[in-house]
């Protein structure tokens, strides 16, 4: 059995985002289908939409380099479900200064909120972030009857970290549908950039190491308390 391929970065998932596989086995779509066939029928109509959009979703991120995705649901202000689709992943640079071409791509405007790029600090370096609404695919599912994907007005907000370590650009997207829930959603947003990190967090640290061998074995400032969502 081929070993799967180390992963170049790690991040945290706040409460609410369930991981998607992205290479699922049609034995593992079928069993899905099948228990969505066994629920109840109050229930079974909302997980054949989260169903959908998965399949909309994965077919739009096989087309990508996307090396991780999420899907959220979260109530509103009015207790309905709202979806979101959380994903990451990374654009080599061939060896050249990522911050560079990272402001080269996004054009020579400058950084700051009058010029929708924000720069914010982050445990692996300075990141930018960038905010816009516009009509595209959908992160919900299509309508009945209708046969391609949704599309609306969605908030997409990214965080593009440069890394000159592995000369690359680490993007941390999250789309919704929800625009009027753009602050909260940018909270969670920058809340999972600040999580990302590039070392392994299953290898021990060293000096964590160290210091189990003291009178308290296990403290330290591990990875749970490093993340932001507790």
């Amino acid at each position: 059995m081929q070993a799967e391929p180390k992963p170049e970065l790690w991040y945290g998932l706040p409460y609410g985002y369930l991981q998607l596989d992205l290479q699922p086995s049609p034995e593992g779509i079928q069993e899905v289908a099948r228990q969505l066939d066994a629920l109840p029928d109050d229930v079974r109509d909302r997980a054949d939409q989260v169903f959908r959009l998965y399949s909309v979703v994965l077919t739009m991120l096989r087309s990508q380099a996307v090396m991780g995705c999420a899907l959220g649901m979260h109530p509103d202000e009015r207790g309905e479900p709202t979806l979101s689709v959380l994903t990451a992943s990374t654009v080599p640079t061939s060896g050249a200064h990522p911050e560079a071409v990272l402001l080269q791509m996004l054009g020579d405007g400058g950084t700051g909120p009058d010029n929708g790029l924000v720069p914010v600090e982050l445990s692996v370096g300075t990141g930018y972030l960038w905010e816009t609404e516009r009509t595209t695919v959908a992160p919900t599912a299509p309508p009945d009857g209708q046969e391609g994907p949704a599309e609306g007005t969605v908030w997409q907000g990214t965080v593009a970290i440069p890394v000159p370590r592995t000369s690359s650009i680490i993007t941390v997207q999250l789309v919704t549908p929800a625009v009027e829930l753009a602050d909260d959603y940018r909270g969670v947003l920058l809340g999972v950039a600040r999580t990302v990190t590039l070392d392994d967090p299953t290898v021990p640290d060293p000096a964590e190491a160290d210091n189990a061998s003291g009178p308290f074995p296990g403290s330290g400032s591990g990875t749970d308390e490093r993340s932001p969502f507790g």
